[in-house]
């Protein structure tokens, strides 16, 4: 049995495609990203699992309930943590996790348990009584976070989980959801269109304008690009230096000739030391500035899209 399993998804708002016949499927006790700009469709997809949002097409099951036809049986499997916060700051810590342990049927004794057991998890224990309004944003996403694991979920689903979040309290995020996945078996799906977030989990699906891309782990995802990334500033005309590069250098394996994203030059080599030093023996005068780097998940979702992931 899948964790996930979405076959043909699509979802319209209007005139509007934001999911455009998604296929995708997500093993228990993995880490799975979804990374993608703001408007590509990843949070469209987050509120259909969440049960949030009907879907126009297709299908999407959880542990093999549907999120249409059985809806309470897939929320009672899932943990969400939303982007935007979810805690009533006027609350204390421990009444915030009573009053969503009653949600889901918990009383007594065995809520109060599970309250300490998880405030402790994530080191919160001493802060129970505190007003959520007093902690920071750190350790607000803690107590989502310990919120959302109250009923002991299968699957928790985050959307953008490091929104607001130093390092540090990211690190600390993190930790959690990775002795979550030894400990209790949990799968986690999550949003995101942060780098280093994106290279922490076991697979990613790369989602742009509605359709996924490609699905790999990042290791594999960047390997693809096979070789160096190099950036080019142009002093004038990038547009016209940059076709001044394929001429020069022809022929061009496939999706490696130059490109030109937001005023810079793109181009991929497997030799990139090499063909720098001739770039800058051949236009000497045109650069500005020439760097040579490692591909990111930056870099994939340019090579796979065309564009940058910020645009």
């Amino acid at each position: 049995m899948q964790a996930i399993n979405v076959q043909n998804l699509t979802h319209r708002y209007q005139n509007v495609t934001a999911l455009d016949r998604i296929d995708l499927t997500i093993k228990p006790a993995e880490i799975f990203g979804i990374l993608g700009p703001n408007g590509g469709g990843k949070t469209t997809l987050f509120r259909i699992l969440a049960t949030l949002l009907r879907p126009s097409e297709g299908s999407a099951r959880i542990f093999d309930c549907d999120v249409v036809a059985d809806a309470p049986a897939v929320r009672a499997q899932l943990g969400v943590v939303f982007q935007s916060p979810s805690l009533d700051i006027q609350l204390t810590a421990q009444e915030n996790m009573t009053h969503q342990g009653r949600l889901y049927g918990l009383r007594g004794a065995d809520l109060q348990s599970r309250i300490d057991t998880w405030l402790k998890r994530v080191n919160l224990a001493d802060r129970a009584d505190d007003l959520t309004k007093t902690f920071s944003g750190g350790m607000r996403r803690r107590v989502e976070l310990a919120k959302a694991m109250l009923h002991n979920p299968k699957l928790l689903l985050l959307d953008e989980p490091a929104t607001g979040l130093d390092p540090a309290a990211r690190r600390d995020v993190w930790n959690e959801l990775t002795e979550l996945r030894e400990q209790n078996g949990l799968t986690a799906l999550m949003t995101t269109h942060l780098m280093d977030e994106a290279d922490r989990c076991d697979r990613l699906a790369v989602i742009h304008q509605g359709q996924i891309v490609a699905v790999d782990t990042p290791a594999n995802l960047k390997a693809a690009i096979r070789g160096h990334v190099i950036s080019i500033v142009a002093n004038t005309d990038p547009d016209g230096l940059a076709q001044r590069i394929t001429d020069n250098f022809a022929p061009w394996p496939d999706n490696t000739t130059p490109r030109v994203v937001q005023g810079t030059i793109y181009l991929e080599k497997p030799d990139g030391p090499a063909i720098i030093a001739k770039i800058a023996q051949v236009f000497t005068g045109e650069i500005q500035s020439i760097t040579l780097s490692q591909p990111t998940l930056e870099d994939v979702f340019l090579h796979l899209t065309g564009n940058k992931l910020g645009e």
